[in-house]
C-alpha cells in the first residue's frame, strides 16, 4: 500500500501525517544516534510487539553496531480507539538482560502507561542500562512521568494507524503514518 493523502478505514478517515520518505529519514538518524551512543557496547534492542515490528525491523538494520534482539507482547488497546487503563504481559523475554545494556523500542508512547509498566517489569531483572526509543510520542496525551531517550516524532492527540499501527489488528501493512481526521475535514 503505498502513501495516499487520505484512506478510508472502516467508516473512519485517516489523513497522512507522515509518509514512507519521511519516516525511513528519521529512523535512520535515530539509528545514527544509536550506534553512535553505543559504539563500545552490545545492547539488546527489546521491541513490543505488536507495534514496534516494522519500526524496530528497520532501526535495526541502519544501526552499525553489534547488537542483539528480542521481543516481548503487553496489551493496553484490544480492538479500541483508546487504552483500556490495563496492561497485561503477553510474552515474555527469551533472554537474559542482567547486566546488559537494554533498548525497549516502542512504536508509540501515549499515555506512558505501557512504558511505566515496561520499566516496572525490568526493574527486577537489573539491567546495566536501560533506555527508550520510539518512534511517535504523544506530549499532550502523557500522563505518567516516563523518560524516553530517542524519539522520532512528537504528535497531536490523535488516534493514528500504519507503519506496525493498527486499529482491530488491521492497517498495519500501509507505508505512512496515517492520523484520524476527526474534524471531517
Amino acid at each position: 500500500m503505498n502513501n495516499i493523502d487520505k484512506i478510508k478505514a472502516g467508516k473512519d478517515e485517516f489523513v497522512l501525517l507522515y509518509s514512507e520518505e519521511q519516516i525511513q529519514q528519521r529512523v535512520k538518524q535515530l539509528a545514527e544516534q544509536i550506534s553512535e551512543d553505543y559504539k563500545n557496547c552490545i545492547p539488546v534492542f527489546i521491541g513490543v510487539l505488536n507495534g514496534s515490528f516494522l519500526f524496530m525491523s528497520d532501526l535495526i538494520r541502519y544501526v552499525t553496531i553489534d547488537c542483539e534482539i528480542d521481543f516481548f507482547k503487553l496489551s493496553s488497546y484490544g480492538d479500541e480507539k483508546i487504552s483500556s487503563g490495563n496492561v497485561k504481559l503477553l510474552k515474555e523475554l527469551n533472554c537474559d538482560v542482567t547486566d546488559r545494556d537494554i533498548l525497549i523500542v516502542e512504536d508509540i508512547v501515549d499515555t506512558g502507561l505501557s512504558l511505566k509498566y515496561i520499566e516496572e517489569l525490568f526493574k527486577e531483572s537489573h539491567p546495566k542500562s536501560m533506555k527508550v526509543v520510539t518512534l511517535l510520542v504523544k506530549p499532550g496525551s502523557l500522563k505518567y512521568d516516563v523518560k524516553i531517550d530517542y524519539i522520532g516524532f512528537k504528535i497531536p492527540d490523535k488516534f493514528i494507524i500504519g507503519y506496525g499501527l493498527d486499529f482491530a489488528q488491521k492497517y498495519r501493512n500501509l507505508r505512512g503514518i496515517y492520523a484520524l481526521n476527526d474534524k471531517g475535514e
